[in-house]
């Protein structure tokens, strides 16, 4: 049996990661894989009413570090429940977000700092890392285009925090993809739909290829 493969998209708000994260599966599917489209925080049960408490918190929200931790939970019955053993089968796992978003949102744009979200990763998850880190990266007139249809100007707890946190996300992705080229791949997520698919497939045929 060939092993599994581990696919996570990364990016900021409105870059289009739910949306390529399906198109991918879809195409996996077509193609004979097995694959598996989740998300973050979320995919299981458990994770899923973590994000309810991430995204909707009570009273006043959740302080830095103890939003860290919940995302820490939610990642590590994502990885035991489903991830894990999903890719032990032989599937495809695709996730809209994983370890890589921690790290933009709480250790760098939230000041934790990557080390302590790492070690939180390492204790909850094992360290497990994705195959391929798709991040997408778009213009800010076609982000702010897509966030109001998609909001219609109310926004969650993460997603409503102002540009400056959100600009040191997105630069902190880029960060990363450009420290570690053999894991991330940097894809232009301005322009239509499809012409991103075809960018996103080209940067997975070589995991493609290494199964045939």
């Amino acid at each position: 049996m060939n092993p599994g493969r581990f696919i996570a998209f990364e990016g900021g708000e409105g870059m289009g990661k739910s949306t390529q994260a399906r198109l991918l599966v879809e195409h996996l599917e077509r193609t004979g894989e097995k694959a598996v489209l989740t998300r973050e925080p979320g995919g299981t049960p458990g994770a899923e009413a973590i994000r309810n408490l991430l995204l909707h918190p009570p009273g006043e929200g959740w302080a830095a570090r103890a939003e860290a931790l919940l995302f820490a939970a939610a990642r590590s019955d994502h990885v035991e429940r489903l991830i894990r053993p999903a890719i032990a089968r032989g599937e495809w796992v695709i996730s809209d977000r994983f370890i890589d978003s921690s790290r933009a949102y709480q250790g760098i744009a939230g000041g934790l700092g990557d080390e302590m979200i790492l070690a939180l990763h390492d204790h909850g998850s094992g360290g497990l890392r994705p195959d391929l880190t798709i991040v997408l990266v778009a213009s800010d007139a076609e982000v702010s285009e897509r966030l109001q249809l998609r909001d219609g100007g109310t926004a969650d707890a993460i997603g409503g925090r102002d540009d400056a946190y959100h600009a040191q996300v997105n630069a902190a992705f880029r960060k990363f993809a450009g420290e570690e080229t053999g894991r991330f791949a940097l894809v232009e997520g301005d322009g239509a739909i499809d012409d991103v698919h075809r960018k996103v497939l080209a940067a997975v045929q070589p995991l493609l290829e290494s199964r045939q």
